[in-house]
């Protein structure tokens, strides 16, 4: 039987860049996630591991390797690499407070900013700016962005808006619980909302190169989406803040440009 389960074993690999966390404090709470969704699946106990990366560089060494069949990573990752890894979304997340979908903001220093012609030679600073065809495609698909654009990622969205408000030429794209916390900060008067995305999936499941043979893949889905209906998982969402599982609902265009 461990010979049976070794040969099928398969991981998910959590890949978040852009957000704190390190792969030694996450680990216990995907390593619960793990048994919990292979256990709603109905599949072997050990037949699904986990492994948690904090940046896109790792994650991508990670999904690289055979035995990484899912991943679970931000609309943005996937987005940037559906195409690269071949990704098939399975399920969306549904976020703690926050459910499956969101908006992205565009802030700026007031008056600065009134139009897609006012972003030329200004930096975009966002946690997402490690995928730009998310950023340009999605985010700010309202506005044809110029090449002469730059988007870069950033973990210190605080600092990044502190430089904007000052006058640097700095605008900072902002996931929906970043653009929340806006109006508490002290320069807050000093920067102004120039833009919103329609509202994308947060984050999503996918499975990684057809590497999932397709009975488990249909067990597995069937898992995912029953995890939030089953009171005894709700600890374990939580402490990843997550809620549960949706059936996925992609915008068009998500896994090509």
């Amino acid at each position: 039987m461990s010979a049976l389960l070794a040969a099928t074993a398969v991981t998910l690999v959590f890949c978040a860049p852009g957000y704190p966390g390190e792969s030694g404090d996450a680990q216990p709470y995907i390593d619960s996630f793990a048994r919990a969704a292979a256990a709603s699946a109905g599949w072997p106990a050990g037949s699904l591991a986990a492994d948690y990366e904090p940046t896109e560089a790792g994650g991508l060494t990670k999904l690289a390797a055979p035995e990484a069949a899912l991943a679970l990573v931000p609309y943005a990752f996937f987005v940037e690499h559906a195409t690269q890894l071949h990704l098939t979304a399975l399920a969306q997340a549904e976020v703690t407070d926050l459910g499956s979908r969101e908006r992205w903001t565009l802030i700026a220093k007031r008056g600065r900013v009134n139009g897609p012609a006012s972003l030329s030679g200004l930096t975009i600073a966002s946690s997402a700016g490690y995928a730009p065809e998310f950023v340009r495609r999605f985010a700010l698909q309202a506005w044809p962005v110029s090449r002469d654009v730059r988007i870069e990622q950033t973990g210190q969205v605080l600092s990044a808006l502190r430089r904007a408000a000052a006058g640097e030429p700095v605008v900072v794209l902002l996931d929906h619980t970043q653009a929340a916390a806006l109006a508490t900060l002290p320069f807050a008067n000093e920067l102004q909302t120039v833009l919103q995305s329609p509202e994308l999936p947060v984050a999503v499941i996918a499975v990684v190169d057809s590497r999932l043979q397709p009975t488990r893949l249909k067990s597995l889905r069937s898992g995912l989406l029953r995890l939030g209906r089953d009171p005894g998982n709700a600890d374990m969402l939580a402490s990843l803040r997550l809620h549960g599982f949706v059936p996925p609902e992609l915008p068009a265009g998500a896994t090509a440009p």
